[in-house]
């Protein structure tokens, strides 16, 4: 017996079923909960009982045997076949029995007269079942619900049809994970000469054994003449006194089913993307957003409102004439920004034109490509999972990065040198007109018989002429250093901006993207580990 139980087992496989809602074929999810609903309704039954079913194809002498174990005529048989229509159950210790057999929808119950293996301790089911091959639809329907349902699967066959593909492919080789709870049988023995039994024997091992049932022991009988009809006996009695071929059957339909389903692959190695993974496919939709042109918006804003505030002041004022690049994209301060934030999401957006539909398949590309990456190494099912996910965050994004960069603080406010600038600019030019007020006043003062203005000298320099000469000069050099300063501030502003934007989408990225790939590469790790629980030795 396995160290882990049948409670943990069927745990594993119910939490790999929650895991695997809407990622595994329907075909896949009904096997699941099948074998779930058929274990949790078999151990409501009774415990007492071991469920033996005699299972053959047509001609096999199934009915004949199961007389011959039985002990007296219980089945119906005849040389026309098949006889068995309807399964019938060989019932001792009918106590707490009746509930078991309604579950398996056996209504033919019969009680033999003597204990079985004259032990009257031992509680038994056994049932003669119809022909697994038979023409009848129904029939095979019959045989193969109850192959699925009994806790010991006996196989009787016999030297004529023993090797009969049909036989090992579909029937015995579906179940070959059931080897402890099961037992071939080769009948009709009395049809053979003594010295064809053996190597027929030693045929039918072999077969088996390529079916995946390891070294199972093959017992050679003849219902005819009773030749080792009570070695079946015996290994029936055995099964039903160590009372554990119903959990071992369930077991084995446990780890059946993991290993089925875990065949596709394990999830385990899958593929974490890197952090440099994650930066790329931020800066990608980033882009594709409109980061680079919100950015330099940013740059070109800054350096218009600086020159309105530090130019000259008798031409700055022509910088206002031009529209503001974040005015016209809704955007501004860290104070619109943060007033913004408190309006309803839908109206805190930006006016970047919307996407063209080669900003969303580039943001569509990038998003798959991250995708595709993360679901290399997991199977089929989930790649096809994180697809759709995948596909979900790409309609998604859009709307969120427009909302993502509206909400963001460019640092698009004022510096605070320009009040310093403005002043120098200011008293440039009131000295400039000083002087040319001062020089217009010694021309045309005496025209109104006022004294002439005197013309201070310095160094052979009038002052008006130098006051003059010194704020044009000073207010285009300050324009022009400060211009430049404007420019190399603006790329900063510019470069800081995009880095905070970017940060806004990755938080949206995080959210619609990197999360849930993540959380599916990790459902997919969790599913993988439950089924390979499941199906462990």
């Amino acid at each position: 017996m396995s160290s882990l139980s049948l409670d943990d087992r069927l745990a594993a496989l119910a939490h790999a079923r929650d895991l695997a809602e809407g990622r595994i074929l329907d075909t896949e999810a009904e096997a699941l909960d099948a074998l779930l609903r058929s274990a949790a309704e078999r151990r409501e039954r009774s415990s007492e009982h071991t469920v033996v079913g005699f299972f053959g194809a047509t001609g096999s002498g199934k009915s004949s045997l199961f007389n011959a174990v039985v002990g007296e005529p219980l089945a119906r048989t005849h040389v026309v076949r098949p006889t068995t229509s309807e399964p019938l159950a060989a019932v001792w210790n009918m106590t707490g029995a009746e509930p078991l057999l309604d579950w398996l929808d056996v209504r033919d119950r019969r009680t033999p007269s003597a204990p079985f293996d004259g032990d009257p301790s031992l509680s038994l089911i056994l049932l003669d079942l119809p022909d697994f091959d038979s023409v009848a639809l129904e029939h095979r329907e019959i045989a193969t619900r109850l192959a699925g349902q009994v806790d010991v699967l006996v196989w009787v066959v016999d030297p004529q049809k023993y090797a009969d593909a049909t036989i090992h492919r579909d029937f015995i080789r579906p179940l070959a994970t059931h080897s402890a709870v099961t037992a071939v049988v080769l009948n009709q023995i009395d049809t053979l000469a003594p010295y064809e039994v053996q190597p027929v024997v030693h045929s039918l091992s072999e077969l088996v054994r390529a079916d995946g049932l390891g070294k199972m022991r093959v017992l050679p009988t003849s219902a005819a003449t009773g030749e080792g009809v009570d070695a079946v006996r015996k290994m029936i009695a055995k099964f039903a006194r160590d009372r554990a071929a119903a959990t071992a059957r369930l077991e084995a339909d446990a780890r059946s089913l993991a290993t089925k389903l875990g065949a596709e692959g394990s999830a385990s190695t899958a593929l974490v993307p890197t952090k440099a993974t994650h930066s790329r496919l931020v800066d990608d939709i980033g882009v594709a957003a409109g980061v680079d042109i919100v950015a330099n918006a940013v740059g070109a804003s800054y350096r218009k409102r600086a020159g309105q505030a530090t130019g000259w002041p008798l031409t700055s004022w022509l910088l206002r004439l031009r529209p503001d690049p974040l005015r016209r994209l809704r955007l501004g301060s860290a104070a619109a920004a943060t007033k913004k934030s408190d309006t309803d999401p839908e109206l805190h957006r930006t006016s970047l034109p919307p996407l063209s539909a080669g900003q969303r398949a580039a943001i569509g590309r990038s998003v798959r490509d991250y995708a595709d990456g993360a679901a290399s190494a997991l199977p089929d099912r989930w790649q096809a999972s994180l697809r759709r996910r995948a596909n979900e965050a790409t309609e998604q994004l859009p709307d969120e990065l427009d909302r993502a960069i509206a909400r963001t603080d460019l640092g698009a406010g004022r510096s605070w040198w320009w009040v310093i600038i403005t002043i120098i600019q200011w008293l440039a030019l009131i000295a400039a007109i000083v002087g040319v007020g001062w020089y217009l006043a010694s021309w045309f003062l005496p025209n109104f018989g006022l004294p002439r203005p005197e013309i201070t000298m310095i160094e052979g320099w009038p002052v008006p002429g130098l006051l003059i000469a010194l704020g044009l000069l000073l207010g285009i050099l300050v324009g022009l250093l400060t211009a430049a300063v404007s420019g190399a501030v603006g790329a900063v502003r510019k470069r800081r901006a995009r880095r905070r934007m970017l940060r806004e989408v990755e938080t949206v990225v995080q959210a619609l993207v990197i999360a849930p790939v993540r959380a599916e590469q990790e459902r997919a790790r969790e599913f993988s580990e439950a089924l390979e629980r499941a199906a462990s030795k």
